[in-house]
């Protein structure tokens, strides 16, 4: 009999396949990871790297990129070691062997603040994408074919979330979603191979425009402004909500720190190249949303079809990333609603009506809200700060398993320290924009 462990909804499941299983039968590979796990990492945070280029500078920039990288392989190595030191294979799970009930639903919520808003902001760029954001800003199919009703955010978006998004969310593992995720890194990689085509040909001709090096920091709200920058890249690298549903379902805590630090390392060229080559394109003038920068509209003397091209290929990737992180948001909705119920994956009526409310109210909220640079900083000051750094580093404050060493305590003592004081400067700073401006 293999080791028992917990599933997602904390029914205890074989780890490994019972000894009797078929020969033949498919086992997640270390590749399939690294696609599910890169997939996890570039959804929407790509879209707002070159703008935190244009708060920071280049230099910095680039700086804080490598170190939330590095802190983040750090964050995912200390979830695995004390999750197969426990009982436990979910994160909830891990959080409830330290810390109680009260630790399990503080990582559910924060999954599912995450994750939801994750969706949403999909959705939201989808949109941007398909149906433009105002008359100085067009879509794709508004470029195209004019604008006509068919072609409105709410309609393009909702079409996009019944005869796309549907099918995928469907699937019951996360290895199944392993060719849509390879396709969405291709489809990220395409697009930036194609801005840096397009920002080396500008540069050739004189037309990239001016970049700065480092921040310009004319009085102290310049110099508080940089901290709203730090959410966005800490959410562009949060995947923790998928650490234990594609590690358990790959069998060896080793495999998934190989599949993690390969994953890490391709992410963080392609944060680096789209972030200097769409500052290069753009500038100050650079948006949120770099996709929105790609129109007739922009003022670019790139072809309209390469433009097209760009915000195609990675509405396209978004679309494929969507069950991804749908999957992880369900089971933890799941777990925290119906922790005593069977599996979730064999509850075909539950699975389905959590599925669709998910998309529903994922759909209403994309209509309701049209920016995502705030949804970027509150989920990376608040819950995705909470799953990337504090969560694992209180876990291994905590040592419940006493396997932590003195340097793993001062590393994670540093993890949550930076994290909590980063948080709380850029929640301020945030909030006394948003009041100075109503004033």
């Amino acid at each position: 009999m293999a080791p028992a462990v917990k599933d997602d909804t904390g029914a205890h499941v074989p780890l490994l396949p019972e000894l009797d299983s078929p020969p033949n039968e498919k086992r997640p590979s270390i590749p399939g990871a690294v696609f599910n796990v890169s997939t996890s990492i570039i959804g929407a945070g790509i879209m707002s790297i070159p703008a935190t280029l244009k708060v920071l500078g280049v230099l910095p920039a680039f700086v804080m990129i490598a170190l939330i990288a590095f802190l983040v392989d750090i964050s995912v190595e200390f979830l695995l070691r004390f999750t197969y030191t426990g009982e436990s294979r979910t994160y909830a799970g891990l959080m409830k062997e330290s810390f109680g009930r009260v630790g399990s639903v503080a990582v559910q919520i924060c999954v599912m603040l995450t994750n939801l808003g994750c969706l949403i902001i999909y959705l939201i760029i989808i949109g941007d994408v398909l149906s433009g954001k105002g008359a100085d800003h067009l879509g794709v199919l508004q470029e195209w074919f004019g604008v006509h009703w068919w072609n409105t955010r709410a309609v393009a978006i909702l079409f996009i979330v019944v005869f796309v998004m549907l099918p995928l969310v469907l699937y019951r593992r996360v290895e199944s979603l392993w060719l849509s995720s390879a396709i969405s890194v291709f489809l990220a990689v395409v697009f930036v191979g194609i801005c840096s085509v397009m920002a080396i040909y500008a540069l050739a001709r004189g037309e990239t425009r001016n970049i700065k090096i480092l921040p310009e920091l004319d009085n102290g709200a310049s110099f508080f402004n940089l901290f709203t920058a730090f959410p966005v890249i800490v959410t562009a690298f949060t995947f923790h909500f998928n650490v234990h549903p594609i590690g358990v379902e790959l069998g060896k805590p080793a495999d998934m720190i190989s599949a993690v630090k390969i994953s890490l390392a391709l992410c963080s060229a392609i944060y680096f190249a789209i972030g200097i080559f769409g500052y290069l394109l753009f500038g100050d003038s650079v948006m949120d949303d770099i996709l929105v920068n790609f129109d007739q509209g922009s003022g670019s003397a790139i072809s309209s079809l390469l433009n097209d091209i760009v915000r195609l290929s990675y509405a396209l990737h978004l679309m494929l990333v969507f069950p991804l992180i749908n999957f992880s948001l369900r089971a933890n909705i799941d777990e925290l609603l119906f922790p005593k119920r069977a599996l979730l994956t064999t509850d075909s009526k539950r699975f389905i009506i959590l599925t669709l409310v998910l998309l529903a109210f994922s759909y209403a909220v994309a209509i309701a809200i049209p920016s995502i640079w705030y949804f970027f900083q509150f989920m990376g000051s608040t819950s995705a700060v909470c799953l990337a750094f504090i969560f694992p580093g209180i876990t291994v404050l905590r040592d419940i398993h006493g396997i932590s060493t003195r340097r793993d305590k001062v590393t994670a003592a540093v993890m949550v320290i930076l994290a909590v004081v980063t948080s709380t400067i850029a929640i301020s700073t945030n909030v006394y924009k948003l009041v100075g401006n109503k004033s």
